[in-house]
C-alpha cells in the first residue's frame, strides 16, 4: 500500500540556518499532529511536503510521488498556508472559484465545486461579500473551503486555529473531525497541544528542525510527564498545598501566587497529578484546577532537545 508521507534523511537548509535537519519518517494513511513552538521548522516541514520546497538533502515522496513541481498530485492535497495571502476586494465565492479552476477544474464545475465548499463551513450566507468585510474566523473558514474546494484526498494545514475566538476553534475542530471520519487524511501543525489533541491522537514533536518524538498522545504526554514543567493548580488552601508538595518531593519549587494560585516546577508531572487525585477529598489539600503554563510549552521542547543532545 502506498504510504501517506516518505521522508529520508531530509534536509532543507536556508545558506548556513538549518530548517529541518535530516529527518526521516515513514506515515501510513490518517491524521497527524505536527507539534512543536514557534520556529521549530513545522512550516519548512509543511513546504517541503507541498513540494513548495525541495530538500536540500535526502527526499521527500507524498502519497508516493515527489512532491516538486507535480501538478497532479496537487491536485490530491489540499493546503491551508499559515499567512493568509487573500485579496480584500473579491468575494469568498470568486477568490475560491478562481484557486479551483487552478487545479484544472472548469469554471462551471469551479463555481459548483466552491459553493459546496463554502456551504460546508457555513459561509453561503456571506460567500459574495469583499473579503475585507469578514472576521478573522469568516476568513479562515474561506481560506480551508479553498484547501477542500478541489475534493482532495489529504489536507495539510498550518495553524489553522490562528487567531479564531473559542466559537471558530469550535467549529474548526468539528469539521476537522467529520474529515477524519469520512476516512480522508490529514497534517495538521501547531505550537499548542491541546490543539492537535482535539482531532487527533497521533504527535509528531519537531524542535530546532529535528523530530524529536512521535506517537499516541499517551505516549507525548508520557514523555512530556518528566521534562520539567510549570504546572498552575488552584486551590482553596495555597499554603497547605504548597508545603504538601515540597513534603512529598513532587516539585523542585513551589510558588504560591495568589490566595487561589500556586505554581509548580516539577519533573515528575506523572506522579504529583496521581497525588492530587489520590488526596483529593481526603487528607490533603483539595485542587479544583490544574493547568500548564502556556509559556511553559517552550521550555519542553528546550528540555527535549537537551536530551536529545545528551544534556540531560
Amino acid at each position: 500500500m502506498t504510504m501517506l508521507l516518505e521522508l529520508e534523511d531530509t534536509t532543507r537548509l536556508y545558506g548556513t540556518v538549518i530548517g529541518v535537519n535530516d529527518i526521516s519518517l515513514s506515515l501510513g494513511h490518517g491524521a497527524y499532529g505536527l507539534l512543536g513552538p514557534n520556529g521549530a521548522g513545522k512550516t519548512t516541514l509543511l513546504n517541503l511536503i507541498t513540494g513548495q520546497l525541495k530538500p536540500t538533502l535526502g527526499s521527500v515522496r507524498v502519497l508516493g510521488q515527489d512532491p516538486r513541481n507535480n501538478a497532479s498530485l496537487m491536485a490530491r492535497l489540499g493546503f491551508l498556508p499559515g499567512s493568509e495571502g487573500m485579496y480584500a476586494n473579491v468575494s469568498a465565492f470568486d477568490w475560491v472559484t478562481y484557486l479551483t479552476e487552478l487545479h484544472n477544474r472548469p469554471h462551471g464545475q469551479a463555481q459548483e465545486l466552491a459553493a459546496r465548499a463554502l456551504a460546508t463551513l457555513g459561509m453561503s450566507e456571506h460567500m459574495h461579500r469583499p473579503i475585507a468585510h469578514y472576521s478573522r474566523g469568516m476568513r479562515q473558514r474561506t481560506r480551508l473551503a479553498q484547501a477542500i474546494a478541489h475534493e482532495p484526498e489529504m489536507l495539510v494545514l498550518d495553524e489553522p486555529f490562528s487567531g479564531l475566538d473559542p466559537i471558530g476553534r469550535h467549529e474548526m475542530s468539528t469539521f476537522l473531525r467529520s474529515w477524519i471520519e469520512q476516512g480522508r487524511s490529514l497534517i495538521l501543525a501547531s505550537h499548542v497541544l491541546h490543539e492537535i489533541e482535539s482531532i487527533t491522537r497521533s504527535f509528531l514533536l519537531i524542535c530546532g528542525g529535528r523530530l524529536l518524538a512521535s506517537g499516541s498522545a499517551d505516549d507525548i504526554h508520557e514523555i512530556l510527564a518528566d521534562i520539567p514543567s510549570q504546572i498552575q493548580l488552584t486551590t482553596d488552601t495555597p499554603r497547605q498545598l504548597a508545603a504538601e508538595l515540597i513534603a512529598g518531593d513532587l516539585a523542585e519549587s513551589v510558588r504560591v501566587e495568589n490566595a487561589t494560585t500556586v505554581v509548580v516546577t516539577t519533573s515528575v508531572s506523572l506522579k504529583l497529578f496521581s497525588h492530587l487525585t489520590g488526596t483529593a477529598g481526603a487528607n490533603g489539600a483539595v485542587v479544583t484546577g490544574i493547568r500548564s503554563a502556556d509559556e511553559s510549552l517552550q521550555e519542553v521542547f528546550h528540555s527535549l532537545m537537551r536530551i536529545h543532545r545528551g544534556e540531560m
